[in-house]
């Protein structure tokens, strides 16, 4: 039960991101819609690099709740912090790309993203239903409006108009799921969801199933999982480059973080019920997002593609579930290699495609070239994602493998290896544009920005240090106890 004498506090890190957004959306709306604001770019970074100081050092060490809605745990932290950093980390690509985009507002941008950032912190600390749909539908609104903000694109304005039909009829799902269970428990808190689930099961399995299975195809919108992918490579495509890489990321790391907490905590009683509805969704999406990404020209939409086969690979461990805290520890390490290979590759991405004005994956011919730094960095991000060793990518597959073996899923494990082997050919690819390809006669030496170069260097050392040493971090997160509920 919720009440006024709760420890209120444990939302200070939210409180400070909400008036940071604001702030500057009033500083943008002060200082006139129209032009160049490096600054408010500056000033965003330094609001979410101060939140997660506060979600570490404030909520850190600590765990509680606000009427079993608002948690805080290490699971809660965790994800908030890889929020925070991420977004941070796009909105420095976000710096470099509006500087040559005059068309886009950059204050409403920069404060756009600080909401959808928290919408993904609310989500992850819900332990209700409510709370839950309500960082849900920030997070989603803001990207709504973030895709169609190049407004004289009209690929922009489709990928925005395709995105806020199909994310409402996900959210329509959730919701419709999330009714049948609140009908049968009068309640929208998971933990009493969860306490009741097994005699629940017994008395109304039809009901149950219903309710877990429309709030799968809605979360499954929202990952873009097979077969509830179609939108994605069409917006990714069509939106702003910086906002591609923020859909990828941080919007499909925040829906697992939920995903986690809506099945294990209410649904976790009747975990043979859906653990192999989970398997063939994962299997299907791996071999259906590296099967048609072997066919794309485009770069953004090969991104896209992967993404969703990357999605499949997330969702195996939750499939091969051996105990809650290992599965969590198995999905942490690989969505923070995720982060740092994915939004690496994306700051490259956007250099290149940005200096070329195209998109194709022939505008990487000769990069190496051009650029020996980027076509080096670039190699490793790729090679990460296509999960080749002395990578975080590899350490963090070569864990789901083991874990799907430990849960007796020797077949899904199989699908991983081989599905992760047709990586390899489109991935190359674009390694064979800038190794092997000759560039075009105009293109010169191509400039980085300090403020690029060093998100490269720092994802990449992040890409290769997780593979060298990666127990490091495995170790940490083999001693946390995840979950406060």
């Amino acid at each position: 039960m919720l009440s006024f004498d709760a420890d209120w506090s444990l939302m200070t890190p939210e409180i400070v991101l909400a008036a940071a957004a604001l702030l500057i959306f009033t500083i943008d709306f002060m200082t006139g819609i129209n032009g160049k604001k490096p600054f408010i770019g500056r000033l965003s970074i330094v609001a979410l690099l101060a939140t997660a100081a506060l979600v570490l050092f404030w909520n850190g060490g600590n765990s509680g709740s606000i009427g079993d809605m608002f948690v805080v745990d290490p699971f809660s932290t965790a994800f908030k912090i890889l929020i925070l950093t991420g977004t941070a980390i796009v909105i420095g690509i976000s710096m470099y790309y509006l500087d040559r985009h005059p068309d886009v507002y950059q204050g409403e941008f920069y404060s756009l993203l600080l909401f959808a950032s928290l919408g993904a912190m609310l989500m992850v600390s819900s332990a209700d239903l409510i709370t839950l749909f309500i960082g849900l539908e920030i997070l989603s609104i803001s990207a709504y409006c973030m895709a169609g903000f190049k407004k004289y694109s009209k690929k922009s304005t489709e990928a925005a108009v395709k995105y806020v039909v199909l994310g409402g009829t996900a959210s329509a799902f959730i919701l419709y799921g999330m009714s049948f269970m609140y009908g049968l428990t009068g309640t929208t808190s998971l933990v009493e969801i969860g306490a009741q689930i097994g005699s629940l099961f017994d008395a109304y399995p039809f009901l149950v199933m219903m309710s877990l299975l429309f709030m799968l195809v809605g979360f499954g919108f929202k990952i873009s999982v097979v077969p509830f992918h179609m939108w994605a490579p069409d917006v990714y495509e069509g939106a702003p480059t910086p906002v591609t890489s923020f859909l990828t990321v941080i919007s499909k790391i925040a829906a697992f973080a939920i995903i986690l907490r809506v099945f294990f905590t209410g649904f976790g009683g009747i975990y043979e019920e859906w653990g192999f509805i989970i398997a063939i969704v994962a299997a299907v999406t791996m071999i259906a997002g590296n099967l048609i990404a072997l066919t794309q020209h485009n770069v953004k939409r090969l991104m896209a593609y992967s993404g969703i086969a990357q999605a499949g690979y997330l969702l195996v461990p939750i499939a091969a579930f051996v105990t809650l805290d290992m599965t969590v520890s198995v999905i942490l390490f690989y969505a923070v290699a995720y982060m740092v290979m994915t939004l690496g590759a994306f700051a490259v991405i956007t250099i290149v495609t940005e200096s070329s004005g195209s998109e194709d994956i022939l505008s990487f011919s000769g990069l190496y070239r051009r650029s020996p730094f980027l076509a080096i960095a670039m190699s490793a991000f790729l090679i990460s994602l296509a999960g080749l060793p002395v990578s975080a990518g590899f350490t963090g597959k070569a864990w789901i493998f083991f874990q799907a073996i430990s849960a007796d899923m020797l077949w899904l494990a199989v699908i991983m290896i081989v599905t992760s082997i047709v990586s390899f050919f489109y991935y190359f690819g674009i390694i064979r544009q800038m190794f092997m390809k000759e560039p075009k006669e105009k293109e010169g030496q191509l400039r980085i920005p300090a403020g690029m170069s060093g998100i490269v260097t720092v994802t990449l050392i992040f890409t290769l240090g997780l593979g060298i040493l990666p127990f490091l971090l495995i170790n940490f997160f083999t001693t946390m106890q995840w979950m406060a509920f």
